[in-house]
C-alpha cells in the first residue's frame, strides 16, 4: 500500500521546499514527488509538522565505545582522554559492551540515521551491525608506530561485508603501514586529522606527542614530510576517496594542499560535540565553507559525546543556513561513503528513508535547542 507523506517543508535538491507530497511504496521506494498548493485538500496525505528530510548519514562514529558513556570526564584534553580510555575500558564486561552498542544502534535508527561510517578496533559487535536496520560501513583502524601487522586487520575486514582497513591518523601509523593501507582497495579512508596542536608539533619534533614517543623510544619515520597535510598528499594516491575527521587545527594552506591533490574531493567530517567534550575546540566550519569543501557530520563515540544525535552536532555549528546543515547531515555523508546514488537525498527511485525534524523555528528556518529528529519511514 502506498503512503503519501507531507510536512511544512521538505529537503529537495538541497532546497527547503513547501507544499511537497512524497509518495512511497511498501518497500520505501519513492515513486513520486509532487507539489500541491493546498495539502489540506489532498486526499490520503499523512501530514507531519516540521521538516521532512532523507534519513541521515553519520559520517564518523565509534559504536563499540558506547559502553564508555559518561565514564570519561569532559574537558580532559586530547592526551587526557586517550589516557582515560586505557584506564577505564577494562572495568566493563563483554556483555555490558555488547548491550551498550545494541542500545546505541537502536537509538540511532529511531532518530533517523540510515548509514554509519563506523570505526572499529575489533569485531566484537559486528553481529549487531549485521542485524541492524542501519547500513554500517566498518573501518577497522590500524595504529601503532611499531605495528606493522596490517594483514591481521585485513583478514578481519575480509570476513565482513562493507568492511575495510583505514589508518588511524597521520601521527600514529608508520610509513610502510600507512602506504600499504592507502594503496590497497577502493574503500574510503577515514583519518583522524589535525585534532590537536600536538599533531602538527610532532612534525617539528616538539610537543607532548613528540615527548611521549621519545620516552617510549619510538621512532617516527614520517616526520620528513614536515606536516600532517604534506603526509596525506605524499602517501595517499590521488584517486582514493578520503574522509578527514575533526580537523580542528587545520589551516587554509593545509586545506588547499589537500584539495589540490585528490581527484575525488575529500570530505571534511566535523564532530563538534566530541570536540567540545574533549578539548573545548571547535571545527573550522567557516574556513571549510569559504574554501568550498565537501562537509559531512559525525557524532564520534559516546565516550566523547553526550549523545549520538546528529542534531546535537548541528546546533554548535552556529548561524549557518538550516538547509546547509541538513545537507551536511544527509547528502554530505552519503557522498563521502560513495553511496549517494542510493541514500542521502529525496529522489524518485531511491529508498533513503524519511525523517521529520521537529521543533525547528519554521519562521527563521533555524534549529532550536528543542529540535529533534524522528524516523517515519
Amino acid at each position: 500500500m502506498k503512503r503519501r507523506i507531507a510536512s511544512h517543508y521538505a529537503l529537495i535538491d538541497s532546497r527547503l521546499e513547501r507544499n511537497i507530497i512524497i509518495t512511497v511504496d511498501d518497500s520505501g521506494l519513492i515513486t513520486t514527488i509532487e507539489r500541491c498548493d493546498n495539502i489540506d485538500s489532498c486526499a490520503g496525505v499523512e501530514f507531519y509538522p516540521g521538516i521532512l528530510i532523507p534519513a541521515m548519514i553519520n559520517a564518523h562514529c565509534h559504536l563499540e565505545l558506547a559502553y564508555l558513556h559518561g565514564a570519561i570526564a569532559e574537558g580532559s584534553g586530547f592526551a587526557g582522554f586517550a589516557r582515560a580510555i586505557g584506564e577505564v575500558r577494562g572495568n566493563y564486561t563483554t556483555k555490558e559492551r555488547i548491550h551498550a552498542a545494541e542500545v546505541a544502534d537502536a537509538r540511532m535508527w529511531e532518530q533517523g540515521i540510515a548509514a554509519v561510517a563506523d570505526i572499529a578496533n575489533d569485531d566484537l559487535i559486528m553481529s549487531i551491525k549485521h542485524r541492524s536496520k542501519i547500513e554500517y560501513h566498518t573501518m577497522f583502524e590500524h595504529f601503532g608506530i611499531n605495528n606493522n601487522d596490517v594483514e591481521r586487520l585485513n583478514m578481519v575486514a575480509t570476513k565482513y561485508s562493507n568492511s575495510s582497513v583505514t589508518p588511524h591518523s597521520t601521527y600514529s601509523v608508520n610509513e610502510a603501514s600507512y602506504r600499504r593501507i592507502a594503496t590497497t582497495g577502493r574503500a574510503p579512508l577515514s583519518i583522524h586529522f589535525e585534532e590537536s596542536d600536538d599533531e602538527r608539533a610532532l612534525y617539528r619534533h616538539e610537543g607532548s606527542l613528540w615527548a611521549w614517543y621519545e620516552r617510549m623510544g619510538w621512532e617516527c619515520d614520517f616526520l620528513d614530510y614536515g606536516s600532517p597535510a604534506a603526509r596525506i598528499v605524499g602517501s595517499t594516491p590521488p584517486d582514493r576517496r578520503v574522509m578527514l575527521v575533526h580537523a580542528t587545527r587545520v589551516t587554509e594552506e593545509d586545506i588547499a594542499t589537500i584539495e589540490a591533490h585528490f581527484d575525488i574531493k575529500p570530505t571534511w567530517v566535523v564532530c563538534p560535540e566530541s570536540n567540545r567534550y574533549i578539548s573545548r575546540l571547535a571545527p573550522p566550519i567557516e574556513l571549510l565553507r569559504t574554501m568550498g569543501c565537501n562537509i559531512a557530520i559525525g557524532t564520534d563515540s559516546l565516550a566523547s559525546a553526550r549523545s549520538l544525535s546528529m542534531v546535537d552536532n548541528m546546533l554548535p555549528l552556529g548561524d549557518i543556513p538550516l538547509v546547509e546543515l541538513l545537507t551536511y547531515a544527509t547528502r554530505g555523508g552519503a557522498r563521502a561513503l560513495g553511496i549517494d546514488d542510493r541514500l542521502g537525498t529525496i529522489e524518485v527511485g531511491k529508498r533513503p528513508g524519511l525523517v521529520i525534524l521537529r521543533d525547528a523555528d519554521l519562521q527563521s528556518l533555524r534549529l532550536t535547542p528543542e529540535s529533534k529528529t524522528y524516523r517515519i519511514l
